[in-house]
């Protein structure tokens, strides 16, 4: 493609450190950082006026911006710290009591798997998981037992996903929460047809989005889900701090927040529903007004240039971890499937944690070794190398990450 993506200077991270972790931990564009900063300074210079007369009115305009970006109605959505905040105002505003149950499945998560586990302790209700495939260790080698196997991988059509989870329904189902786009095995999830599915069944469904953002075309008016939550510092690019919570028109009326302050407005303007959540104490806004700057930034680039680039690149990325490591990843060699990040089965013979909530040694090993920064999640048993990609990444990098690769597996 003929498209040059900005400069890696663009951004200030350490010219020797290889960064493939955008999914994780998106580091904001310089520009980014001065909004951010710009916004901090104009509250310290005169708190009583940020507070009582401009946040109000500065949130309402860059709502306005990121609705139109997510195509949703600003009035639905309100901005939190991130996904993992929008879940618990979700969980705390489930009505579950003993017997019920709420239905996640084997991709999701580690934390919204707890997080609605404590909810359900609560009261004596129970998480049911649905199984997307037959993922075990020994599955997973004799699938891709040698490299350069031509296979479309355990899910390969929609209905590999929809069907488990439909079928896990029951007159006990009171939720369905569902990634947009998998954590730990990158996978996108044909989430519409999810929603339509189980409001056929008169179940709601609350999507964790955070990986969604800006890496699909995301339109909520059309998806069609209750709930959507969703962190922007990842492939938006806005500062770490930033996500939001969008909710159902019908649901926002007795909407309780994860924690309690005040619950009006500062200025004394109509009440709303997002009052709760604008409303915390003396926190600083400034990483929810900075979004404008970060959509702009992107846009700048070209939505579709920054898509393309950063799905060649993970691409690139899986054609060589699978030569690598004689493993296949779980998907098509498909947009539809995978974007801007790609997760590539480790083969069971590599070495394992030590301990349960230790980082993977592989990971440690190349970043202490090589300053690469790379996620090693597992999934359904399975560990994977989850390569994300953004503008300031390149092929040289993805070449020295198998270079550095070798030197490691050679020297065991």
């Amino acid at each position: 493609m003929n498209f040059q993506p900005p400069s890696r200077s663009a951004w200030s991270i350490p010219e020797e450190v290889t960064y493939l972790n955008h999914g994780s931990f998106g580091p904001a564009p310089r520009i980014v950082q001065e909004v951010r900063e710009d916004w901090s300074r104009r509250l310290e210079r005169q708190p009583m006026d940020f507070y009582l007369r401009q946040m109000e009115p500065a949130l309402d305009k860059a709502m306005e911006s990121l609705g139109k970006f997510v195509g949703a109605d600003p009035r639905d959505m309100a901005f939190v710290d991130n996904a993992t905040v929008a879940m618990n105002v979700v969980a705390e505003n489930i009505v579950l009591k003993a017997g019920d149950e709420v239905l996640l499945n084997d991709h999701e998560y580690g934390a919204v798997f707890r997080i609605w586990r404590h909810r359900c302790d609560r009261v004596g209700a129970r998480v049911v998981t649905a199984r997307l495939g037959p993922f075990r260790n020994d599955d997973v080698m004799e699938f891709g037992e040698s490299a350069g196997q031509s296979r479309t991988g355990y899910l390969s059509t929609d209905a590999d996903v929809v069907d488990p989870i439909i079928n896990e329904i029951t007159d006990k189902t009171r939720l369905i929460v569902v990634s947009h786009i998998t954590s730990p095995s990158a996978v996108i999830f044909p989430v519409s047809e999810i929603c339509r599915k189980a409001g056929k069944r008169g179940v709601p469904v609350c999507i964790d989005g955070p990986h969604a953002i800006a890496m699909r075309d995301v339109n909520l008016r059309e998806i069609g889900c209750d709930f959507y939550c969703a962190s922007l510092h990842k492939w938006l690019s806005a500062p770490c701090g930033s996500g939001f919570l969008y909710v159902k028109r019908n649901r926002q009326r007795d909407l309780q927040p994860h924690m309690t302050s005040w619950g009006r407005s500062l200025s004394g303007r109509q009440e709303r529903w997002q009052d709760h959540l604008n409303w915390l104490g003396t926190r600083d806004p400034a990483p929810f007004l900075s979004v404008p700057a970060a959509i702009e930034f992107l846009e700048q680039s070209g939505l579709d240039n920054f898509r393309s680039w950063t799905h060649d690149l993970a691409c690139y990325a899986r054609q060589k971890l699978e030569d690598h490591f004689g493993q296949s990843a779980w998907v098509p060699d498909s947009p539809d499937w995978y974007g801007s990040m790609i997760a590539v089965p480790i083969p069971a013979s590599e070495r394992k944690k030590s301990k349960p909530n230790a980082m993977h040694p592989l990971q440690q090993e190349l970043r202490d070794r090589f300053r690469i920064e790379v996620p090693i999640p597992e999934c359904c048993g399975q560990s994977f190398l989850r390569v994300s990609c953004h503008l300031y990444n390149n092929r040289d990098e993805i070449d020295f990450l198998i270079d550095s690769l070798k030197q490691i597996r050679g020297s065991q």
